[in-house]
């Protein structure tokens, strides 16, 4: 299912205060940052991933890496900065960024 633009602008906005969750380096993903990553999309939906890694070419190869181990959707790449985003129908209101993002938009 792909993002509408609508959609991925909400949640550059949303992620625009997100820290990065994980890190991923040269070296590729290592098997912990893989739990780490399918644990953060499972409970967080929209993540940050930072991509300490020099080249923009093996940044953006990286980038797709990720999504196809993930199946995360690409919301974003600003810099060393992706932000991605996974649908978790039965994720923890508490834990999703875009649930608590869009609760704290309905109460004011």
């Amino acid at each position: 299912m792909s993002l509408t633009s609508a959609q991925k602008k909400a949640f550059r906005s949303i992620g625009h205060h997100l820290q990065p969750i994980v890190t991923v380096s040269e070296n590729g993903l290592s098997e912990g940052a893989q739990q780490e990553l399918e644990r953060a999309l499972r409970d967080h939906e929209l993540i940050k991933v930072k991509l300490a890694i020099a080249e923009r070419e093996e940044r953006q190869a990286m980038v797709e890496e990720l999504v196809a181990i993930s199946g995360a959707e690409l919301v974003q790449t600003l810099g060393k900065v992706a932000l991605l985003y996974r649908h978790n129908p039965k994720v923890n209101p508490k834990l999703s960024n875009i649930q608590r993002a869009e609760d704290h938009h309905g109460r004011h």
